[in-house]
């Protein structure tokens, strides 16, 4: 199947996110040799795995426990190693990605031969949420990828992976849903493909995500309220007040998401995100 294609008479274009991400990189940087978008490839197969093992997890025994802890000291479920698996495989055949770092390991993956200039970090928690995948709630894939800076050493990927958020190449995630949807962004906007599972392809579905102007709802993890900084706090007393600039005096109501991946996903989407909150590492 084509990544472009025109359907009917009403000249319907289907564009893939590879098609996308191919036609940005030429748009943008004419001269890159498309090593960019192989990566990107590996996450969407790896995501593409992970959504048939969710979509059917009442029916295989992937649901539950496995008796160990990641980092965050969360127990692992048999769903979050699926998923880390299937990203570590396909991110380790791609030869362009030289460290990989993952919530569910406690020390960076390294590929040996890899270093040098114009090689990809890539970071990612596998699956975000997976303990409530048993309630059937959303659960998400969330990734980040960085350039290897040139004076890298292995002897110390951490310091490798350990990059301010501003020298980020892409980020994006994958909610698994009513329907499974890949946001992604190079800084270059925001676009979200959802998954067509008759042919196997992440579609162009939202272009140019943006936070509406003004929205009417905003999510904050209260529990945590007497750790929020005063301006934390302050902030929030405003948003309650229902002095916020809109065309009422209501409060902005709140609508708390446990998962970082669904939050983040609501607040753009429904058109009703004013600020989403949590407490301050």
């Amino acid at each position: 199947m084509d990544d472009k294609t025109s359907l009917g008479t009403e000249e319907h274009q289907i564009v893939t996110i590879q098609h996308h991400i191919m036609q940005e990189q030429r748009r943008r940087f004419p001269q890159a040799s498309g090593a960019f978008s192989w990566l990107l490839s590996a996450i969407t197969l790896a995501t593409k795995m992970t959504q048939a093992k969710v979509s059917r997890a009442g029916l295989l025994d992937v649901i539950g426990a496995v008796g160990r802890s990641n980092v965050q000291g969360e127990q692992q479920q048999k769903l979050d190693v699926y998923a880390n698996n299937a990203l570590i495989h396909c991110l380790g055949v791609r030869e362009n990605v030289a460290i990989i770092a993952s919530e569910e390991n406690e020390e960076p993956i390294t590929f040996d031969g890899r270093s040098g200039s114009g090689k990809y970090i890539v970071l990612f928690d596998p699956l975000d949420g997976s303990s409530n995948i048993d309630v059937n709630v959303s659960v998400g894939t969330i990734f980040s990828i960085f350039a290897l800076p040139a004076d890298a050493e292995y002897v110390d990927p951490t310091h490798a992976v350990l990059q301010a958020g501003t020298e980020q190449l892409a980020a994006g995630y994958v909610i698994y849903g009513s329907s499974t949807i890949m946001v992604y962004s190079t800084g270059h906007g925001v676009h979200g493909f959802t998954l067509d599972p008759t042919v196997g392809e992440y579609v162009l579905s939202h272009e140019n995500i943006r936070m509406p102007q003004m929205g009417s709802t905003y999510s904050s993890n209260d529990a945590y309220w007497d750790t929020f900084p005063i301006w934390y706090q302050d902030y929030l007393k405003h948003l309650r007040s229902g002095d916020t600039g809109r065309n009422t005096s209501a409060p902005l109501s709140e609508r708390r998401m446990s998962q970082s991946v669904r939050m983040v996903r609501r607040l753009p989407i429904s058109a009703c995100g004013q600020s989403s909150m949590s407490p301050p590492m």
